[in-house]
């Protein structure tokens, strides 16, 4: 009898996954506890094996396509195996209304009657769109409303024309000046599903806090002095020691000491977080970034710090994240200096209070004094490090205290 592959349980809260990339095609031979598919679920994209050996017989979801957990996937099987053929019935969709002259306004998404299941996030942006989603067809399991629907959705009603009003039109201008069409040269690239979650998120954050950047330098002397020393023996135990292990460990006690940094706003009030929770910004190349969360960062030491940094960002790399392990961060920390840039003004990772960036370490000329009171010239190895925090919850004088605190625990480093 075939084996269903199922779309598995992905984490708490996690209703839909996406398809992203069949590795094996139907036909294909595969084995048991082979990685056949590639599933994305909040920006995290995993591999999912073969529950059994056999042929791939068919595959049922599609790549790019969205399901429900727990819906069929695939059948693996014998060559010529009866499949079985009861499937949930979908639920015919309605035939779409022809285009009227006048366009009726679109009714807000707090007077609409859908009572459908609806996963969170679809809900979230049919309310930030003002969406009814009575008007939107479902391509879901069911005829249930995905994502994509939602999204396909908008960019229908921004295509179309704007209400038609009849009232007596004023004398036209001798000349309007009209817009020249985008130009169709050149090439299309079609969004990933990771793409749009980064461009919802960054779209999201700009619009829920305001943004405000304070820069400061700090000489990273000390601390290059300390991994030198230190480097070998870390290798020793299999962890290489990066200057990010430093900047997460200068976060930590920086937290420690100002902790409504390490805060949410919330309309009730400011929510505390009593663990701290540090999420590191992997880049993944053309793909983009995902942010890693180091959970209860507080409990390590720099030790420990490097070894969660090592696993993280490998196995972001490799897309063998687990959902919570993305989730549940309280403060950010993104290395913008890797790609050579000095100094940036990065975007808060909402519901988050601010976010750290670092830039690229510089050898510069700096003005140094000496125990005595001296000033002397001197070669040193400068960063900046630029903190956007959301004017609601932080001043800037409170924000300028935690940055500072971080800037000394980088140059006092023992």
């Amino acid at each position: 009898m075939a084996t269903r592959l199922l779309a598995p349980s992905m984490g708490e809260g996690v209703e839909e996954l996406t398809i992203t990339n069949w590795l094996k095609q139907e036909g294909d031979t595969v084995k048991e506890m082979e990685v056949i598919v590639e599933l994305e679920t909040d920006k995290v994209t995993t591999e999912i094996p073969s529950p059994a050996a056999g042929t791939l017989l068919k595959i049922v979801a599609q790549t790019d396509e969205t399901v429900k957990v727990g819906s069929t996937l695939a059948w693996i099987g014998q060559p010529g195996e009866a499949l079985e053929t009861t499937t949930p019935k979908v639920a015919p969709v309605p035939e779409a209304k022809k285009a009227e002259t006048v366009q009726a306004p679109i009714p807000a998404a707090e007077n609409t009657t859908y009572t459908g299941y609806l996963s969170p996030l679809v809900k979230k942006i049919a309310a930030e769109n003002n969406i009814d989603l009575n008007q939107v067809q479902g391509s879901g399991e069911g005829g249930r409303i995905t994502k994509e629907d939602v999204l396909k959705y908008l960019e229908t009603r921004k295509e179309a024309p704007s209400p038609t009003v009849t009232k007596p039109s004023p004398a036209a201008p001798e000349s309007v000046p009209t817009e020249s069409p985008v130009s169709s040269d050149g090439e299309l690239v079609h969004l990933s599903s990771l793409r749009k979650q980064i461009a919802e998120r960054m779209v999201n954050s700009k619009h829920t806090s305001p943004h405000v950047l304070t820069v400061m330098e700090a000489d990273l002397s000390k601390v290059l002095a300390h991994r030198a020393a230190n480097k070998a023996a870390f290798a020793a135990q299999d962890v290489n020691l990066t200057l990010t292990a430093y900047f997460c460990s200068a976060i930590v006690s920086a937290l420690k000491s100002f902790p409504m940094v390490n805060a949410s706003w919330t309309d009730e009030g400011i929510q505390l977080h009593r663990n701290i929770n540090l999420g590191m910004a992997v880049a993944l190349g053309e793909q983009g970034l995902i942010v890693p969360v180091i959970k209860n960062a507080e409990l390590l030491s720099l030790l420990g710090l490097a070894q969660k940094i090592n696993d993280l960002s490998t196995r972001a790399r490799s897309k063998k994240l687990l959902p919570e392990e993305v989730k549940g961060g309280t403060f950010t920390l993104t290395n913008h200096g890797s790609g050579g840039s000095i100094f940036a003004s990065p975007i808060i990772n909402q519901p988050q209070a601010a976010i750290l960036g670092t830039g690229m370490m510089q050898k510069r000329v700096v003005v140094i004094t000496d125990p005595s009171g001296n000033d002397a010239i001197a070669i040193r190895p400068m960063i900046y490090l630029s903190l956007v925090f959301d004017h609601r919850l932080l001043d800037g004088e409170g924000a300028d205290n935690f940055l500072k605190a971080i800037k000394e625990n980088l140059e006092n480093w023992s």
